[in-house]
């Protein structure tokens, strides 16, 4: 039995913190993060082969920008190098890694790159090609948010918060969305006209997936809702690489 482990069927407290964006250089972000969408400093600090700025948005909603740091080759050099900008992984806080780990397992699941070593931090991540197209990050950490560890990027005065709302995903299968997203992750699940929609009662943040057999599973972009009119990019955002949608 592994400790801490809840054997009921009960579903844990898993909580969607964060979506998180990888680009080549983050400061070519802020103008839009920042000055057009009213995103307001949250925390920073280095990582293994990157560095990372988060900014939170109205109603509490966080966006994560990850630039890469280091010698070439590292996960975050692959995947730009590999797809380009664009979303890059989800961010599910949990009560205990190990027992999310086993949860995982026990779900036909293979757990990969499990860090335990950091102070406060522990992380494990879901692989795309089981985890319809997006990288899922577990992660237990202790104490809190720390405190910003690195400096942001130069910005322009930040316009009126929009409302991070959350992603838009695309699956080829209700089925397997509900196993992920519901009996894996805990979400409450609300059936639309082919989409599923996913929140989590601790997280400002949902995860709305258009079922269609044809599509490539994976990211179509982030929902945002504004109290004015937006500048808007269409298509993908030319630093971000995600496409930022109007929620309904």
């Amino acid at each position: 039995m592994v400790p801490g482990m809840d054997h009921s069927d009960r579903a844990p407290a898993f909580r969607l913190d964060h979506v998180a964006v990888g680009v080549w250089r983050g400061p070519e972000a802020t103008p839009f993060l920042v000055g057009e969408l009213g995103g307001r400093r949250h925390i920073a600090g280095p990582g293994m082969g990157f560095r990372f700025w988060q900014y939170r948005y109205a109603g509490g909603g966080l966006l994560e920008l990850l630039e890469p740091d280091g010698p070439p080759g590292g996960f975050l050099h692959r995947f730009l190098e590999r797809r380009g900008p664009g979303v890059h992984h989800v961010t599910f806080k949990v009560p205990n890694l190990r027992a999310a780990m086993q949860r995982a397992r026990e779900r036909g699941y293979e757990v990969v790159n499990a860090n335990e070593e950091f102070p406060g931090w522990k992380e494990a991540f879901l692989h795309p090609r089981q985890a319809q197209g997006i990288v899922v990050q577990l992660a237990e950490s202790e104490g809190g948010e720390p405190p910003g560890l690195w400096a942001f990027p130069p910005e322009p005065p930040a316009g009126e918060a929009v409302a991070l709302v959350g992603l838009r995903l695309s699956a080829r299968d209700a089925g397997r969305a509900r196993h992920q997203w519901q009996d894996l992750l805990s979400g409450d699940c609300e059936a639309r006209d082919r989409e599923l929609v996913f929140r989590w009662p601790e997280s400002p943040l949902q995860i709305r997936v258009a079922i269609d057999a044809a599509a490539p599973e994976g990211p179509r972009g982030l929902e945002i809702r504004s109290p004015r009119p937006l500048a808007l990019p269409e298509g993908p955002h030319p630093v971000l690489g995600a496409c930022f949608l109007s929620a309904p």
